[in-house]
Order: C-alpha cells, then sequence, then structure tokens
C-alpha cells in the first residue's frame, strides 16, 4: 500500500471517528434528527468518507471495501440532493454501515 492509499484510508478513519465526536458518543436517533447542526456536522464527514473513497478506488480499483461505490454515490447524493436527505437512511448508516467500514479501514491500515 501506497502512502496516499494510507493518507485516505486515515481520512476515512477520522470522519468516523469524528462522526462519533459530532454524535456525542451517543446514538440517539430523535436527538440526531432534531438537531440541525449535528445532522449537518454528520453529513460532512460522510462527504469526506466518499470523496477519500472516490479518490482511493482511482488509486487502487481492487481495495476491499464493502459498499465503496455506495459510499461514492452517497457523497454525491448528499451534495447534489441535499435537500432531499433522508435522516433515517442517514442513521442507518451511522449504526451499521460504518462500524464495518472503520473495521475494514483498520484491518487495511495494519496490513
Amino acid at each position: 500500500m501506497n502512502v496516499e492509499e494510507k493518507k485516505l484510508l486515515t481520512d476515512i478513519q477520522s470522519s468516523i471517528i469524528s462522526i462519533d465526536e459530532h454524535l456525542e458518543g451517543r446514538r440517539v436517533f430523535e436527538e440526531y434528527k432534531s438537531n440541525k447542526t449535528k445532522r449537518r456536522a454528520v453529513e460532512r464527514e460522510l462527504e469526506i468518507i466518499g470523496e477519500a473513497t472516490s479518490k482511493l478506488l482511482n488509486i487502487n480499483p481492487l481495495i476491499q471495501l464493502s459498499y465503496a461505490r455506495i459510499i461514492v454515490d452517497l457523497r454525491n447524493k448528499i451534495i447534489h440532493a441535499y435537500d432531499n436527505i433522508n435522516n433515517t437512511i442517514i442513521w442507518k448508516i451511522i449504526m451499521k454501515d460504518i462500524p464495518v467500514l472503520l473495521n475494514e479501514v483498520e484491518e487495511l491500515l495494519n496490513q
């Protein structure tokens, strides 16, 4: 793995950690849904994750990240269809997909 790949993986890892910080370590959907600042902060981190994933796929299309294409598509939706973001879908991503992504990123960084 080259330096740029490691940098991008570290960016993804950092954004995932930041999502937890924005949520203040709590996973309360109603709190997330009612707080525009938290929602926007999490959405920004998801944008960064999507952009870093896109760059990573351009450098190494064989990189093993589950749902890599979906991550990039989510980034595009958040940026271009910001007025049509479904909080329930974002919450599902936070609860189920982001922990899987973090494990995969950490495994790749430890290789």
